[in-house]
């Protein structure tokens, strides 16, 4: 409950917002609040900490921004990141989420829990409202700054299997992101990776897409290196702050809205990890919530593993 730049109060502000608008939810979930749990029970009221489906975790040290995130993880076992990726090594709960410390939430992801076997490098996607009505996603968008050929090819795989379990896409179609949709178009990077993508008989690949067509209905997953992506991404978020300013309303641009996702998970580890912005209000904190319950639902990293587990036989 510490993470993230408006924390503690967002954080249970977005906790009681879960709760009142999924109420059809806390029969089958435990929520467990890492943070000074003083300042929790002082917050929610002690009725709500004593619902069945609260958990208060103590935690009397912050891992803040500035903070060194392999030292900071180590050395700050009182943290809620440190003792969250403790809980869910320890499988006390399925998916740890939160909006802190990114450095320090992927050295949890990465060195607690593991990348699976196969993937050099996790990955994290972001979503992409589509004028048709529905949703694709981007991926990477910032973790992997410099990638390699076959490491795109593993993003498109890891990309496919989520697109289709947690946004319900049925046979997700996959573009190379790139400067022409020739094939013979592009870096060495993503002529290389593109020849890749064509043989791999695991995802639908539709070739070379270019930035401009990437909000139209064509393809699913957009795969790119993390460098690229990122700078879409916050493209689009300072796209929405400008039509946001200017007092434009538009129901597909709303759509653009961080709060409306709560976050993202990252993808290729061994477990369930969350992670949102760090300015996120308690809308987002809400969302992030239901996105760790569809995540955890999706069984997504169960699928992973055997998708990866089969290309090793």
């Amino acid at each position: 409950m510490w993470g993230g730049d408006n924390s503690p109060a967002c954080n249970l502000n977005g906790v009681q917002s879960f709760i009142e608008n999924h109420p059809d939810l806390l029969d089958s979930v435990s929520l467990f609040l890492f943070g000074d749990s003083v300042s929790i029970s002082e917050h929610l009221g002690e009725e709500l900490c004593a619902k069945k489906y609260i958990q208060l975790i103590d935690c009397q040290e912050v891992i803040e921004y500035n903070d060194h995130p392999v030292k900071s993880f180590l050395q700050k076992t009182e943290s809620s990141i440190t003792k969250g990726f403790h809980y869910l090594k320890e499988g006390k709960i399925d998916v740890f989420a939160s909006a802190g410390n990114t450095g320090a939430m992927m050295v949890g992801a990465t060195q607690a829990i593991g990348v699976v076997e196969g993937i050099s490098r996790p990955v994290i996607a972001s979503v992409l409202p589509r004028e048709c009505g529905n949703d694709g996603i981007i991926m990477d968008v910032g973790i992997n700054a410099d990638c390699k050929p076959e490491m795109l090819d593993k993003f498109a795989v890891i990309g496919s299997i989520y697109a289709e379990y947690v946004y319900r896409i049925e046979s997700p179609k996959v573009g190379l992101l790139n400067i022409g949709e020739e094939e013979e178009k592009g870096s060495i990077l993503t002529k290389t990776a593109h020849k890749l993508l064509k043989e791999n008989k695991r995802i639908n690949f539709l070739g070379n897409i270019e930035s401009r067509g990437i909000l139209n209905e064509g393809a699913d997953v957009i795969v790119c290196d993390g460098f690229t992506g990122n700078v879409i991404l916050k493209q689009a978020e300072s796209f929405y702050e400008i039509i946001e300013r200017r007092g434009i309303k538009d129901e597909y641009f709303d759509r653009f809205n961080y709060e409306n996702y709560g976050g993202t998970p990252v993808l290729g580890i061994n477990s369930n990890v969350i992670i949102a912005h760090g300015i996120s209000n308690a809308k987002a904190i809400c969302n992030m919530i239901k996105l760790s319950h569809d995540v955890v639902e999706s069984d997504i990293t169960s699928k992973i593993v055997e998708a990866m587990n089969s290309t090793l036989v």
